[in-house]
């Protein structure tokens, strides 16, 4: 639990905890705005719902509920749903129905990693009813050869080709004019580095011996080969490497207007793939399920939406990629949690098997 919501759950008393929890639990479940009458016939305790407004006065008053309209009930802040989620959310176990379904999805023998994948995300936006996120993992084998060649002014490919016989050719935007020579010379001084090591460990070389050789070796090689890099690590190539199932789930008949706009622009993100570099790394402060609210999602911040997202690890327990959910922030958490936690277990079991 963070410092704030530990703070915050300190100052209040067992009733405030309580109309609180049952205020967040209500809009979780319908949406709308909880009133004092509603809490009236819920709480342990009878109290009257003239106390209990005085008691949602007082949460509003430490930043915890909001109250949308004058004379409506109340419904939780930003802050107010991540100290619940923080202090207060009572996380099931997983469902058998649910387990069920994704088990299914992996049923194929098939050595096809990405269709392996994408019937997991399909699965798991399915069983949530929400957006389903699968980050694949990069082919980490050590390489063999690589080659650049050039398709149009703008357009260049690099041809990568592993130990293990795997080829890869992914696209990318080169330097402003660059010319064969310039990419037979990148070529081949990458290929002299390569010496059995993976992507990872090629690009943290190059990185070390431009900074030796930058004066030796032609600007336009260097530039090529940094571009080249950035697709190599997955920046430039993460249409390939992010899998994204279930929009419709976020576009239903019954979403507001303002909300569909703010989905729109979130899927608008996602179909240019920008900034998904980072939809890893928000994983990689440890194992384990996290939960994005709002704005603290660096990736979709403006879509109003919450992430559950966990990464999945290969037999050596280093992430290699991420499984999430995306939908509204009054996301049922405490059933997202673990199904978002089994599929990050299932998919790293599934992917260690098959290598």
């Amino acid at each position: 639990m963070t410092t704030q919501a530990s703070e915050l759950l300190s100052q209040m008393n067992d009733r405030s905890r309580e109309v609180f929890r049952r205020v967040v639990e209500g809009y979780l479940e319908s949406g709308e705005p909880v009133g004092s009458r509603t809490l009236t016939r819920s709480l342990s305790e009878k109290v009257s719902a003239a106390t209990i407004r005085n008691v949602m006065q007082d949460l509003e008053f430490l930043g915890l509920l909001d109250s949308p309209h004058v004379s409506a009930g109340r419904i939780p802040t930003q802050m107010g749903l991540r100290m619940f989620v923080d202090g207060l959310l009572e996380v099931r176990d997983l469902d058998q129905d649910d387990r069920k379904m994704l088990d299914a999805s992996t049923g194929s023998n098939s050595t096809d990693v990405g269709g392996l994948l994408d019937r997991i995300g399909s699965a798991l936006s399915g069983v949530t009813h929400g957006a389903s996120l699968v980050l694949t993992p990069k082919h980490e084998a050590p390489l063999k050869h690589i080659e650049f060649v050039s398709l149009a002014s703008d357009r260049a490919l690099v041809v990568i080709v592993f130990a293990d016989g795997h080829v890869e050719n992914r696209v990318f935007t080169p330097p402003p004019g660059q010319t064969p020579s310039s990419m037979r010379e990148a070529a081949n001084f990458v290929n002299a580095l390569l010496e059995g090591r993976t992507l990872s460990e090629l690009r943290k070389v190059i990185r070390e011996e431009i900074q030796r050789r930058r004066q030796e070796i032609d600007s336009l090689a260097t530039a090529l080969i940094d571009a080249g890099i950035a697709v190599w690590d997955g920046e430039g190539n993460s249409s390939e490497r992010l899998i994204v199932r279930g929009r419709a789930n976020l576009l239903g008949e019954d979403v507001p207007e303002e909300d569909l706009d703010r989905i729109r622009s979130l899927f608008d993100d996602l179909e240019r793939k920008r900034d998904i570099a980072e939809f890893l790394e928000l994983t990689d402060e440890g194992e384990g399920v996290r939960i994005f609210i709002g704005s603290e999602n660096k990736l979709f911040s403006l879509s109003g939406s919450s992430l559950v997202v966990s990464p999945y690890m290969n037999a050596d327990r280093k992430i290699i990629g991420a499984v999430g959910v995306i939908g509204p922030t009054r996301l049922n958490y405490g059933r997202i949690v673990p199904i978002v936690d089994y599929t990050a277990q299932l998919v790293g079991k599934l992917i260690t098997d098959r290598s």
